[in-house]
């Protein structure tokens, strides 16, 4: 366990903001059955805390909101102290959870009964709706109650008994604790809404907040005016024999002709489980009249159960495995420009990745500078994010109560390279948008962005032009870090894109995150820093740090680096877009110094051309070979050139070393020249 003052000052205050948010947005909903964030944003504050607290368990506080359970009682309403504690359940996002979920619980089994044993789940639909305790007596229905805060609840029995779907007596008279969730159906949901349009008051919502309102009326004839319904599935007490699994104890509460919803499932592994939820996880769930957030999987047998226990919150044996949340919280990291074909200029920001409608994402539209200021975004804020159908999604609130001073405004540029340099950027008039005062910009920027993949730079496999044009077209790149960036889900919803072929464009760039210097180089498309050149001062400075800083003297030692190139290198580490590049570049590639190759001598002083595809070696390679040999490789022939080595296809550089007497030499002479 890691000790307090072993724990980041960052980290201390980040878990100290995400209690005080929760619990505030926790009473909001409890208390007064609002909700100005979404269930799904809140969820993903709850899941933040969680990962952090099992970074750092010191963190972990009695009062903290992974270790309660939520909820409160209202004064209006009576009192009702539960027979058996009021527990909330564990939240899973992602399949990795749920299968340390499955290990956990067997490692514990274990533990507890000394041997090894499988259990087998019950996958059952959570329904979003309020939690409900209901008592019989008898048969007869002598109590509801809300969940309240685990302890005690309130007695909302006149609302709950004008629920048609819950008995007010059971087909034999037992003694029952039952524990339901109580919902409002789709279809009620939206003609409630359009009532109050038609009334002029504020619409609702979710359908999650008018249950917990109607349930909670002191006039029981709201409750009874609106389409509720229930789904009951846990006994918490009983006068007869206990159910020994949880799926005959579903068959015993429809035996006494209780609502349960039909789609349970009974699986002898997680995996199987995880199949079930990913079964549901589409069209299916839209199809039934009430809102599902996820699967709750849960311990089949109760001895099992009994073993497994509980902790102050909840159930060990029981896992709430949510549905993609459309909404989700990250926190801005940067802000840049993507330039689209028109020279429109969007402001994207970049974003600690995050898992949002089933994809995780690291970049979120900001649309214009009106958006940006509306809403004050500023780089370091914390957000909600949405995504609703489209590949990239966008930010639709600040979280301000995590601001701690820090944050950075960001305004629009006045320049910037993607449009061509000083004073390139104009604001459109009588509109939001800005965009390059010169055409082409985006056609420009293709150019740069395929440069950079091509295989004189990074030669990443699969990026060529057209995958670069479609991916600035769907606004996932603007900058050469932004490939990095790409995620498999974001290529998959691309057309063309299938999972092979976004598993081999991530794997392709993973590849090429270690890159020597002077490739870098030439793919930054520095003016008039070709190969050779690039490759020259790569040799001399070494890091891109060093060349970033270099004074204008320490070019003049160089031997073919003029005044030209010097101020064209000078110029382009001034400018603070490619100095902040090159950060976010340092933060994906490991960047590799180039050693002088210490030469035969047999091509010593020699201008050698490589034009065409050879059997034996790339051009790249055949370069290489000349350099070792003391040659200087050459991007076109003149009448100082020693000799072309022309392959395959040699193309225009052929003709020109014909028309000009150039010696012109195939591969195995090529082989032999250099004594190899």
């Amino acid at each position: 366990m890691k000790k307090l003052d072993t724990v980041p000052a960052e980290a201390i205050s980040r878990a100290r903001k995400l209690r005080t948010a929760i619990a505030a947005y926790r009473a909001e909903y409890h208390e007064r059955d609002e909700s100005s964030i979404s269930p799904e944003a809140l969820d993903s504050l709850k899941h933040e805390l969680v990962l952090l607290e099992q970074t750092y368990p010191s963190l972990v506080t009695p009062d903290s909101p992974t270790q309660t359970v939520a909820g409160t009682v209202l004064p209006g309403l009576k009192k009702v102290t539960h027979q058996v504690p009021q527990w909330s359940l564990d939240d899973a996002f992602d399949e990795a959870e749920m299968r340390a979920f499955d290990e956990r619980t067997k490692r514990m089994l274990e533990r507890t009964l000394g041997k090894a044993v499988t259990p087998t789940y019950v996958c059952e639909l959570k329904i979003d709706g309020a939690h409900v305790i209901l008592t019989y007596e008898k048969g007869e229905l002598v109590l509801a109650a809300t969940r309240g805060d685990g302890e005690v609840g309130e007695n909302v029995t006149h609302t709950v008994s004008t629920i048609a779907s819950i008995p007010k007596t059971l087909t034999r008279p037992v003694d029952l604790i039952v524990e339901g969730e109580i919902f409002m159906s789709r279809k009620g949901f939206l003609a409630l809404n359009k009532e109050q349009e038609k009334a002029g008051k504020p619409l609702f919502a979710n359908p999650r907040n008018i249950v917990a309102g109607s349930l909670r009326q002191l006039d029981a004839k709201t409750a009874a005016a609106r389409p509720l319904g229930a789904f009951l599935y846990d006994i918490e007490g009983l006068s007869e024999e206990m159910p020994q699994t949880q799926d005959t104890e579903l068959a015993y509460l429809r035996a006494l002709g209780l609502p349960v919803n039909p789609f349970e499932k009974t699986v002898g592994t997680i995996e199987e489980a995880i199949q079930f939820w990913k079964s549901w996880n589409g069209t299916l769930r839209e199809k039934e009249d009430y809102l599902i957030d996820g699967i709750v999987v849960k311990v089949n047998e109760r001895a099992y159960q009994t073993a497994l226990g509980h902790t102050g919150k909840g159930p060990r044996y029981a896992i709430a495995f949510k549905f993609p949340a459309e909404q989700v919280t990250t926190v801005i990291e940067d802000i840049s420009l993507q330039v689209g074909r028109t020279g429109v200029l969007t402001p994207v920001a970049h974003l600690r990745p995050v898992s949002v409608a089933g994809t995780t994402v690291a970049r979120a539209t900001l649309h214009n500078e009106d958006f940006i200021r509306e809403k004050d975004i500023r780089i370091g804020d914390t957000v909600i994010l949405q995504k609703a159908g489209d590949i990239i999604p966008e930010i639709v609130e600040v979280l301000k109560e995590f601001r701690s001073g820090k944050e950075k405004k960001w305004t629009f540029p006045v320049s910037s390279p993607l449009c061509g340099g000083d004073g390139s950027i104009e604001r459109v008039s009588g509109n939001a948008a800005h965009k390059c005062r010169v055409a082409g910009s985006f056609d420009q920027r293709l150019r740069m962005l395929a440069h950079f993949a091509g295989k004189s730079a990074l030669d990443i496999e699969g990026l060529g032009t057209k995958t670069v044009q479609l991916l600035m077209e769907h606004e996932l790149v603007a900058n050469p870090d932004d490939f990095f960036d790409l995620t498999e889900d974001e290529l998959m919803q691309l057309p063309g894109f299938k999972e092979k072929s976004a598993q081999n464009l991530v794997a392709a760039l993973e590849n090429k995150k270690r890159i020597s210097l002077d490739r870098l180089l030439v793919g930054l498309s520095i003016p008039h820093v070709g190969e050779e050149t690039a490759r020259v001062i790569a040799i001399h400075f070494g890091t891109l740090a060093r060349l970033g800083s270099a004074p204008r003297s320490e070019f003049e030692d160089i031997h073919g680096i003029g005044n030209v190139v010097t101020d064209a290198i000078a110029d382009w580490f001034l400018n603070p877009e490619n100095r902040s590049l090159i950060e976010r570049l340092n933060g994906h590639l490991s960047v590799s110094p180039v050693k002088k190759e210490r030469g035969t001598g047999a091509l010593e002083g020699l201008s050698v051309v490589i034009t065409g595809s050879f059997e034996g070696f790339s051009r790249e390679e055949a370069e290489a070979m000349v350099r070792r040999a003391g040659g200087k490789p050459s991007g076109s022939v003149s009448k100082k050139t020693g000799f072309v080595v022309a392959g395959e296809k040699p193309g225009s550089k052929l003709k020109a070393a014909e028309d000009l007497g150039v010696p012109v030499v195939d591969e195995v002479e090529f082989v032999r020249r250099l004594g190899a």
